[in-house]
């Protein structure tokens, strides 16, 4: 029955797709283009810019970077269904099928990205679930075409830093940009509120207090009488711990064509 799913999805895509003219012919070993709309929500415009920039970075960096919607998965699970198109439409890159996929479920409002091969290096579970954080708004306010920006050129990303050696992961993810004026402008603001009621409760407190023209005033007679006055340091206890490095890695799974896949999503 899962297979039957699985086979109907794949040729459900296949006849919803829109053909571009000025797209690349398919390699006889891959069976779809990175991009099938299978849920129709993009505009061919949308279609034919999105697929020519995953088709760029694709081969510049020599790791299938696709996307596939759907508005019905069968029943399946979307992991299942995510790494079989990817395994059984001939995606991936030399003899380990480097790249990854992902897949819009807009029935259920779910979303899975789906890696194999360096993908499983490249893109590591936090790394997924950062990705998904920056696009799954976009999903949820209908800017699918900017949402699927997203996702490539974070891909992209990903996968450039990976070969420098050194993957985003736990702990070495990219920093997102802060709005420095808007930062300051907010502690200036929140720091004068804070002392302006911390001084008011103050204030408060000392209706029995009445100013007094002089100094000593505030002196009682005799209480104080002081001949000696030094600060001596004694000594200084100090303990150091190595900061632990953070990693999280990729968690895989086998799929039914016997792949390791790694991945991860969320819903919109």
């Amino acid at each position: 029955m899962k297979k039957i799913a699985i086979v109907l999805f794949c040729l459900c895509l296949t006849l919803c797709m829109c053909f571009i003219a000025s797209a690349d012919v398919i390699p006889d070993e891959r069976l779809q283009p990175r991009l099938v709309d299978g849920a129709d929500i993009l505009t061919d415009y949308e279609e034919s810019e999105l697929l020519a920039k995953l088709d760029e970075v694709s081969e510049e960096l020599q790791f299938d970077v696709v996307i596939a919607t759907t508005y019905d998965l069968g029943g399946d699970y979307i992991r299942d269904v995510a790494d079989d198109y990817y395994d059984y439409n001939g995606f991936g890159y030399g003899v380990s099928a480097d790249g990854c996929v992902l897949l819009v479920d807009m029935g259920a409002r779910d979303w899975w990205i789906s890696t194999c091969g360096y993908g499983i290096t490249a893109l590591t579970d936090a790394g997924i679930q950062y990705i998904g954080d920056q696009f799954e708004s976009d999903l949820s306010n209908g800017d699918y075409y900017d949402g699927f920006t997203t996702y490539v050129n974070l891909v992209e990303d990903f996968v450039n830093q990976a070969y420098t050696g050194n993957p985003y992961d736990t702990g070495n993810l990219p920093k997102e940009g802060y709005n420095w004026f808007f930062g300051i402008v907010f502690s200036l603001v929140a720091g004068f509120l804070i002392a302006l009621i911390s001084v008011l409760v103050m204030k408060g407190k000392l209706k029995s207090v009445r100013r007094q023209p002089a100094a000593q005033d505030y002196l009682v007679a005799g209480s104080m009488n002081v001949t000696l006055s030094r600060d001596m340091f004694l000594y200084r206890n100090v303990t150091r711990r190595a900061k632990p490095k953070e990693s999280s890695g990729s968690s895989t799974h086998t799929s039914s064509s016997g792949r390791s896949h790694g991945g991860g999503g969320g819903s919109f």
